[in-house]
């Protein structure tokens, strides 16, 4: 599975970690030093999800190497959708007439983009498609609840659009090695651990602590395992990506693998926990600086719980 283009959207608003001080008693220095975050994208009101992803689409078109009409599958992967049944992904296949294409909705926690890109391969694998759309976004601020004083500080919003297909249209087309996920509802805390409720309270993690613990023991293990099992050592990695849910987890995770810190790329500095499309926007960010013969890891740990990697070859 190939890789033949990729757009995405941050919106263009900051919310600093001096905000929190006067909202939920939370200092800076504080924020900073036990997650890593400075500050974190926020969507305006006229960002909506919908026009999020439809702008992560128009971002990928300049370099897609066929027509958008081509696609017969649609995968809208999020935890946070505007709208479950008129989905971001029958919005997306409407503006751009994609006629001929499945269009569904995946959701699961902030595994969701590794899920959907599973999903695509076994669809290609079947030859049930052969170009596909993922489009992954959260917009975490639609439920987040600045005042809570466990969370609310955490969540950025974000959108990215990844054009795949069966094979590759050049030879510069990133290659999409193996993807492996894997429901973890049966550990610990599991659904009760991080919970998203639109009706009742929003979204919520009364237990950070097994939430912390848990991602670094599954994002270690799951980073070994996709790496080992496709005949890589630990140290062949030019990058490892992990869900941009707290630096503390990366750099706990680097450590466990003994793999150096300059190889962590991250945006949760500047843009918070964006959610399931953290992983994936941080190696949109990135695509420039990688060069021929790159190994990169996608390693994610989400509500629920749920877990999935990823690893990807530069041509």
């Amino acid at each position: 599975m190939f890789i033949n283009s990729i757009g995405y959207y941050i919106p263009e608003t900051r919310i600093t970690n001096d905000y929190f001080t006067e909202v939920n008693g939370l200092t800076s220095d504080w924020i900073a030093q036990r997650t890593g975050i400075l500050t974190r994208s926020r969507a305006s009101a006229n960002e909506s999800m919908d026009y999020m992803c439809n702008e992560a689409v128009k971002n990928a078109l300049a370099n897609l190497p066929y027509s958008i009409q081509d696609i017969d599958l649609i995968v809208f992967a999020s935890y946070s959708p505007s709208d479950t049944v008129g989905t971001t992904g029958h919005y997306i296949q409407r503006e751009h007439n994609i006629s001929n294409a499945k269009v569904f909705l995946i959701s699961s926690a902030c595994s969701s983009a590794i899920n959907a890109m599973e999903i695509i391969y076994s669809f290609f694998h079947s030859e049930l498609a052969q170009k596909a759309l993922l489009i992954c976004a959260d917009r975490n601020s639609t439920y987040s609840d600045d005042t809570d004083c466990m969370s609310g500080h955490l969540w950025g919003d974000g959108a990215t659009a990844y054009f795949f297909s069966n094979k590759s249209y050049s030879d510069k087309d990133p290659q999409v090695v193996d993807i492996t996920t894997q429901g973890l509802g049966h550990i610990g805390m599991g659904p009760e651990a991080v919970s998203l409720k639109p009706k009742d309270e929003g979204i919520k993690m009364p237990y950070g602590r097994d939430v912390f613990m848990y991602a670094c023991n599954y994002i270690a293990q799951g980073t070994k395992d996709i790496v080992e099992i496709n005949g890589y050592s630990l140290d062949d990695l030019s990058y490892f990506i992990g869900h941009q849910a707290n630096m503390r987890i990366l750099k706990n995770v680097v450590k466990q693998l003994n793999i150096t810190e300059n190889k962590i790329l991250s945006n949760i500095e500047e843009l918070g926990n964006t959610g399931s499309v953290s992983a994936l926007l941080v190696f949109a960010q990135n695509i420039e600086i990688f060069t021929t013969g790159n190994l990169i890891c996608l390693s994610v740990f989400g509500g629920g719980y749920s877990t999935g990697s990823c690893l990807i070859k530069i041509p």
